[in-house]
């Protein structure tokens, strides 16, 4: 899976697309792992409504990846070398195309500039982009209430542990 001495920060990310009862604006949900244990995650409104499930996740893409940096940042001078480039998982197939391709960009005029700064990351291959399919997105145990099973399975591959576990030890 990784090698003995990479060091790989991988993000998660979705959306509740018109999310806020008051304002129907999305909410913005993301969080990171590095190997096998979570160490950092967000959760923010976003600050425009968005007409399409996939502008809703670019700019969740653009701001998480805001977050991302700064974590690699921080990594790279603790570790005293360079991360490999951050994998951002996305449930959202026509986000990731959107990042890509500049023929997708016109379509998105209606979107501030700001927002494009994920495509200059993916470009300069400091971030990619790849397609998680809805039922593996890890991010949903900070969005929705979910079974025990699908709880349980979430947090492994976040590296949660069970505290209820720790306390039948004792």
């Amino acid at each position: 899976m990784y090698a003995r001495n990479e060091i790989q920060l991988t993000g998660y990310i979705d959306s509740d697309w018109g999310g806020s009862e008051t304002d129907e604006r999305s909410i913005t949900r993301g969080c990171f792992s590095l190997r096998s244990s979570m160490v950092s995650r967000m959760s923010r409104k976003q600050d425009i409504v968005s007409l399409s499930s996939a502008k809703v996740e670019y700019v969740v893409a653009s701001e998480v990846c805001q977050d991302a940096i700064w974590l690699w940042k921080l990594l790279s001078n603790l570790f005293g070398r360079l991360l490999s480039p951050t994998w951002i998982h996305c449930d959202n197939q026509s986000c990731i195309r959107l990042t890509e391709d500049p023929m997708f960009h016109a379509k998105m005029k209606d979107i501030n500039n700001k927002y494009h700064y994920i495509r200059s990351l993916v470009q300069d291959r400091v971030m990619e982009l790849c397609y998680l399919p809805i039922k593996e997105q890890v991010v949903d145990i900070l969005i929705k209430a979910l079974p025990n099973k699908k709880l349980e399975y979430m947090r492994s591959k976040l590296g949660l542990v069970d505290i209820s576990s720790l306390v039948e030890r004792e």
